[in-house]
C-alpha cells in the first residue's frame, strides 16, 4: 500500500471529525461514546494518489476504510482480466469485517482520484474493544443487520434477471 500523507498526530478539531465520520456508519453508529473517541483517536487519515491500491486481492491487511474524499473502485481479477464490482465514494466505510479477525479480501480496492480515508487496524481495533467488552455484541448486532440488508438488496435486484444467482445466496444463512 503507498499514500500521499499518514498523520501522526490528532488535533482536537480531527479528533471531533473522525468522531463525527465513525458516527455516521453502521459499524460504529450504535457504540457508547467513551468507545467512539477511542476509536476516533486511533484512526489515522491517510490520502492516495489515483491508481494507488488501498489494498490488493488476497492481501490480509486488517484495515476498515471511512472514504472522507475521493473516489475508488473495487476490482475483481480472474484469470488476469480485472472487473469492475463497484465505485465507492466520500461517507462509505468498507472493511468492518476484516478488523474482527483474519479475512483475505475477495477484491482490490484502487483510488480513482485523489482519496482520503480514515483508516483503523485490526490490532487497534482490537485492543479497543478487549477494553470495553460491552462492544462487542453491538458491533456483531450491527455486521448482522447490515448482511441481511445487503442479502435482501441483492435477492431485490436481481430475482427477475439473474435466478441462477439464487441457489448461491444465503449469507444470512451462515
Amino acid at each position: 500500500m503507498t499514500s500521499l500523507e499518514k498523520n501522526n498526530g490528532v488535533s482536537s478539531c480531527e479528533l471531533n471529525e473522525n468522531l463525527n465520520f465513525l458516527r455516521q456508519t453502521y459499524f460504529f453508529s450504535g457504540l457508547p461514546l467513551e468507545a467512539l473517541k477511542v476509536f476516533a483517536y486511533l484512526c489515522i487519515r491517510e490520502r492516495f494518489a489515483a491508481e494507488d491500491h488501498l489494498f490488493r486481492q488476497g492481501d490480509d491487511d486488517g484495515q476498515a476504510f471511512y472514504f472522507i474524499s475521493g473516489k475508488a473502485v473495487v476490482e475483481w481479477k480472474q484469470a488476469e482480466q480485472a472487473r469492475t464490482v463497484r465505485h465507492v465514494q466520500a461517507g462509505e466505510f468498507l472493511g468492518g469485517i476484516s478488523l474482527l479477525g483474519p479475512c483475505r479480501r475477495l477484491f482490490s480496492l484502487k483510488a480513482v482520484e485523489e482519496t482520503t480515508c480514515l483508516v483503523l487496524s485490526r490490532e487497534k481495533f482490537i485492543k479497543t474493544i478487549e477494553q470495553f467488552r460491552g462492544i462487542t455484541p453491538k458491533i456483531f448486532k450491527a455486521l448482522i443487520q447490515a448482511i441481511g440488508t445487503w442479502e435482501k438488496g441483492f435477492i431485490a435486484d436481481r430475482t427477475d434477471t439473474c435466478l441462477d444467482c439464487l441457489p448461491n445466496l444465503g449469507v444470512t444463512l451462515l
